[in-house]
């Protein structure tokens, strides 16, 4: 528990500076180092230079510089578009930026796979510091919102998965408490997300709509 207390304490620490890095640097100057199967599936019809570029703005420079850029192809395999050095990977899917560390990485063909995730061997860490255009907070597979599968928009925010599921339990999996909460507890690919910036008004008003409807 203590390492993941450290580790959920020092993103919020450091997650203001790199939000702003972010946000400032959506569209990267130097990208010359070359929600569901659907959705992973899209391949866009971007440029690779512009795929790489909004990938990359997922996460901060120092990791951003060094990463492998994948992207979906118009068969719906992934193939990579710049190679990397430091293990993480950035992509873009169904137009949401986000950059996985190794942990997150397994994690993620799991779901896509929709197989047990295998047990992290250290903190997992994934960026989305652009938000994302949604997603239930209670079905890992949901495509679009229901009047009952609690759909949230986040803004830019930071997902950690914990070593152990039982440190999820420190953790609620309200959004708009202003600090980290845990998605799809209950389920196999319970995560925490860690917003580093306000919930978008619309996304905090449609969660409350659907809250008192529920009532």
């Amino acid at each position: 528990m203590r390492k993941l207390v450290t580790a959920v304490t020092g993103v919020l620490v450091l997650a203001a500076s790199w939000a702003v890095s972010a946000q400032e640097s959506a569209q990267p100057t130097s990208p010359k180092a070359k929600s569901s199967h659907a959705a992973m599936a899209k391949g866009g019809g971007k440029s690779a230079a512009a795929t790489i570029a909004k990938a990359m703005s997922a996460a901060p420079p120092e990791i951003r510089k060094n990463a492998t850029v994948m992207a979906a192809g118009a068969d719906g395999q992934m193939k990579q578009l710049r190679a990397g050095t430091n293990g993480w990977m950035c992509m873009v899917a169904s137009g949401n930026a986000m950059c996985l560390d190794k942990e997150w990485q397994a994690w993620g063909d799991a779901w896509m796979n929709k197989k047990d995730p295998p047990q992290p061997k250290a903190v997992g860490v994934a960026y989305m510091l652009q938000g994302d255009t949604g997603a239930s907070n209670t079905d890992p597979y949901a495509t679009k919102p229901t009047s009952d599968n609690q759909w949230v928009v986040s803004g830019p925010h930071i997902m950690i998965l914990p070593t152990d599921h039982s440190q999820l339990d420190a953790y609620p999996t309200d959004p708009n408490t202003g600090g980290p909460w845990v998605m799809w507890k209950g389920t196999k690919y319970a995560h925490i997300m860690v917003p580093v910036a306000a919930m978008p008004k619309a996304a905090a008003s449609a969660q409350s709509a659907t809250k008192a409807s529920t009532r």
